[in-house]
């Protein structure tokens, strides 16, 4: 039976995989919505061809489109957008009405899915950036809260009852039935074909998977998910990559560039130049501000600084149109490589010339959302097992390698430590959650007992064991950095609706690089301990608990925000226990009367104000992750102030 017809109309799309704009990006097709799919056809009228169609189920944002002033080069002038999978449809409607009508129609179909976002862009995706807030990485997190129940152009109109509208398709003609569908199943044939650059070797594991070379060009064929992708090679060889390991080839795309760091904040960037020790040692780095970046610089003989120097100097833009960049006033840049290309050989009012670009060397490939496309089972044969790391609550913790050569560390729960089957299944979505500051799950060994958790190595270990071991010798910069690591982690968390339940430093995990990850997310809903039961039967750490979890169990986003900032005051006393001198019942009454844990020496106030925003007794009044991200950011782009 056939899904029933909501609405048709005759609009206009813009080419996906186009990377100049232009008139011939914008083709006029036959929309069909019905109440599984939404689905565009050539809009001929002899013949039809079904040029597209998308699943509602795999639809996260749908909503108008701020226009910002940009031409549109088409008839249709009200454009609102389709955010599926990875994926940014662009349509034009031919009416404000048309096109709210759309949107909420679209609203009304989504509004029971799992993966609606959180935050959208509201303008558009254009040559290699976004419009709205300038970020270069089309699958950059969102920059506006998205209002599933509204219709941002105007106040929301109340729904049309399914009977009236029923009543009003019955008094025109019936609809045609559905053309047929052709084997070209997108616009993908008549549209420039997507290149992505290789930043990382890739050899494929599995007979599906296609190898990656380090600077290789490779087309994109089909995004199957989020960390996944279908491609081409330049000998026609075909197969999955990680979404990862490539990145768009445009001149606005910093990337693929050698001089540029996206995960290196101020304090990294300063260790990481005093350590290469090289005249005109430079890094590209992402600002504070989103969509902005800075030139850290390194000279042995400073002007007025009696000695070596680091200076940061902001890339700006120019006002007006057509957008520059510069450095220095006098030296205007249509992009910024073109921008880096020339202070390598002026300094033109730098402390010295970009001589030496430092980061990406020898810079080791990130993890994998699992080991190859849609793998979650590891074959148990494949594992070898190397030294014993220690025992966690679920069982023995011990380093291995998987087909003798990925070190992996395997965890072996042991019998009765966990809701087994239940952990199974979430498993498939928690390998999904692959972010540079979250240790990637790699699959499980179900098949046998005991299971096995196969996980990303931590050279490290535990944070926990990291800052006791190493105390004393942190700088406060270090410091911060190791608070943004985690926030930036649970950013990702909270932008999915993935909650932790369980943060702390002791679940955090220290690798070669000394970045700081995020572990066993989610783990606590599984685990049979009584430690972490309480008489009512709900499992949380108390001394990292907010009082809405100890006295009514209501966890949310917020009540992770609260155990984020003991976590802060973990690293800023070096590792000390929170509460030391008072046992877990004691902890609920001083914390329900208001009592907060004390400012830690190394803290300075600003600091210290980050964690008692964390624990403000109305978890609506906490900030929320990514807020936190920004706050310790700011902190670390400031000149970091002595201890007080």
């Amino acid at each position: 039976m056939s899904a029933r017809l909501l609405l048709e109309e005759m609009l206009i799309k813009r080419s996906q995989q186009k990377k100049r704009t232009s008139p011939l990006n914008y083709k006029e097709r036959l929309f069909v919505l019905t109440q599984s799919q939404l689905t565009y056809y050539d809009g001929r009228r002899e013949r039809k061809f079904r040029r597209g169609s998308i699943e509602l189920s795999r639809i996260r944002c749908a909503e108008i489109v701020k226009n910002g002033g940009e031409i549109i080069p088409c008839q249709n002038k009200y454009p609102f957008q389709v955010v599926y999978d990875t994926n940014t449809l662009y349509v034009f409607a031919p009416s404000h009405d048309s096109r709210s009508l759309w949107v909420q129609s679209l609203k009304g179909e989504i509004k029971d899915n799992a993966v609606v976002s959180a935050k959208f862009h509201p303008q558009f995706w254009q040559e290699g950036a976004w419009l709205c807030c300038r970020q270069v990485e089309k699958q950059a997190p969102g920059c506006e809260e998205y209002n599933l129940f509204g219709d941002i152009s105007r106040k929301p109109l109340p729904p049309i009852p399914r009977e009236e509208r029923s009543k009003n398709k019955k008094q025109r003609r019936p609809p045609p039935p559905l053309p047929p569908e052709s084997d070209d199943d997108d616009d993908d044939k008549e549209e420039e074909e997507e290149v992505m650059v290789a930043l990382y070797d890739f050899p494929g594991t599995e007979p599906h998977d296609l190898s990656l070379v380090k600077g290789g060009e490779y087309v994109i064929l089909d995004k199957c998910d989020v960390n996944w992708y279908k491609a081409r090679n330049q000998f026609s060889e075909e197969g999955y990559i990680p979404s990862n390991y490539v990145t768009e080839k445009t001149s606005a795309n910093l990337v693929q560039f050698v001089w540029f760091s996206k995960q290196v904040n101020r304090n990294k960037a300063e260790e990481l130049l005093r350590k290469e020790d090289t005249e005109g040692a430079f890094i590209v780095r992402d600002s504070s501000t989103p969509g902005t970046y800075t030139v850290s610089l390194y000279a042995k003989s400073a002007p007025g600084e009696g000695g070596a120097a680091i200076k940061h100097y902001h890339i700006k833009e120019s006002q007006g149109s057509p957008l520059h960049f510069y450095l220095a006033e006098k030296h205007l840049f249509s992009s910024i490589p073109e921008l880096i290309e020339y202070h390598k050989h002026n300094a033109a009012g730098l402390v010295a010339r970009l001589r030496y670009p430092v980061g990406k060397q020898d810079k080791s490939a990130p993890s994998t959302a699992g080991f190859s496309y849609e793998k979650w089972e590891i074959n148990r044969s494949e594992l070898t097992f190397m030294k014993d790391l220690g025992s966690g609550q679920f069982g023995v913790v011990r380093l291995g390698k998987w087909r003798a050569q990925h070190r992996v560390a395997i965890k072996a729960i042991r019998e009765g430590a966990m809701y087994e089957e239940d952990f199974i299944e979430e498993a498939k979505i928690m390998m999904r959650l692959s972010h540079p500051k979250l240790v990637q799950l790699y699959g499980v060994c179900s098949q046998q007992k005991p299971i096995y958790i196969v996980t990303e190595f931590m050279e490290h270990g535990c944070l926990l064991n990291f800052l006791r071991q190493r105390r004393g010798s942190f700088s406060l910069g270090s410091l911060l950095s190791i608070c943004l690591d985690v926030s930036e982690g649970m950013e990702h968390l909270e932008a999915n609706g993935f909650l932790h339940r369980d943060l702390a430093s002791r679940n955090c995990l220290v690798n070669d690089s000394l970045v700081v990850k995020v572990s066993d997310f989610g783990m606590t809903r599984y685990v049979l301990d009584d430690q972490y039961t309480s008489s009512l039967g709900a499992k949380f750490p108390v001394k990292w608990s907010p009082p809405e979890v100890f006295n009514f169990c209501k966890y949310s986003s917020k009540s992770d925000v609260w155990s984020y900032g003991v976590l802060m005051w973990e690293v800023f006393t070096e590792g000390r226990m929170p509460f030391e001198q008072n046992q877990n019942h004691e902890v609920v009454t001083l914390v329900t009367r208001g009592h907060r844990l004390y400012r830690p020496k190394m803290a300075p106030t600003a600091i210290y104000d980050i964690m008692q925003l964390s624990w403000l007794e109305t978890p609506g009044d906490r900030p929320s992750f990514s807020q936190l991200c920004l706050m310790i950011s700011d902190a670390l782009e400031s000149e970091t102030p002595p201890p007080n």
